[in-house]
């Protein structure tokens, strides 16, 4: 039997590498799981517990990425623990502060909002020793990811992306975004308030440059959940995507008597239930009038 060649016998740059490697790993890893945990959402039941780690039955972290002015906190106290439940690792961030503005979030620039996020899942995924998550946004945050996913990598780091009414191609809302570009500087004003509110005006830079050359990165599985009754991300259909791995679905498609508008989608047991079937396809419920969470 041939004999276990010795570190010694190895190559000296090999050994070197080796060396370097095993030295750095867990420094490195352990930055990044803190540069998350500096992000997390305090307070969201069944969230953020960075012992937990994926069964086989549901082996991607699921991360909750909240709207414009709410943080994960706010935003996910029904989502967050309905996912845990069913046995997933769930984790929440806060994300998008300016500097000089006091508890709203998620006001930055959507492209700043993604680099925050893309350390968040760095954190995540080092934590639970997963390769991917499943995103699951509201609004903004459903809109968001995109941008990660298209420009800072997250392509290899996101298995499925759910969008609850999310700003994918912008809003009018219900046609005063239309108004204020009509008026002189009117946008440059909000913007200076609120940037991620201009990059969510149709037509915006931001979203030009996100859904120039299709809206889908290859490689991700994306769903949209909107609701017939949404007075902030109009028109409604204009948060549905186009090509492959897109499944666009209208809360009253599931039921015809949801009256949930776009703040409460996140809150509505329908809309709920139909995310979970989205993450465990293989124990799908058909999702009705009578679905719960």
């Amino acid at each position: 039997m041939p004999r276990v060649r010795s570190l010694r016998s190895l190559p000296l740059a090999l050994a070197a590498i080796l060396i370097f490697s095993l030295l750095l790993a867990p420094p490195a890893r352990a930055d990044a799981i803190a540069d998350a945990k500096a992000l997390a959402a305090p307070g969201v039941p069944g969230a953020n517990d960075w012992s937990c780690r994926p069964r086989a039955a549901h082996p991607r972290p699921v991360v909750l990425v909240h709207g414009t002015f709410a943080n994960g906190s706010v935003n996910w106290p029904v989502a967050a623990p309905a996912l845990a439940s069913r046995g997933h690792c769930v984790f929440a961030l806060t994300y998008g502060a300016v500097p000089g503005v006091p508890v709203l979030r998620a006001i930055a620039p959507v492209a700043d909002s993604a680099a925050q996020l893309a350390t968040f899942v760095n954190g995540v995924l080092a934590a639970t020793g997963a390769s991917e998550v499943n995103i699951v946004g509201h609004s903004q945050g459903g809109m968001m990811p995109r941008y990660y996913v298209k420009f800072l990598g997250g392509a290899a780091k996101v298995h499925t992306l759910v969008g609850l009414a999310p700003s994918n191609h912008g809003t009018t809302l219900s046609g005063l975004a239309t108004l204020a570009a009509a008026w002189p500087g009117a946008l440059d004003i909000v913007a200076g308030a609120c940037p991620a509110c201009a990059d969510q005006v149709v037509g915006s830079p931001l979203l030009t440059r996100l859904n120039a050359g299709g809206d889908t990165v290859a490689g991700v599985d994306y769903t949209v959940i909107a609701t017939r009754y949404d007075g902030i991300v109009t028109p409604y259909r204009s948060q549905f995507l186009s090509g492959p791995n897109v499944r666009n679905v209208t809360l009253q498609d599931l039921c015809a008597f949801d009256l949930s508008e776009h703040a409460l989608i996140a809150f509505d047991r329908i809309a709920l239930h139909e995310v979970l079937n989205t993450l465990d396809p293989a124990n799908a419920i058909p999702t009705n009038c009578f679905s719960h969470v």
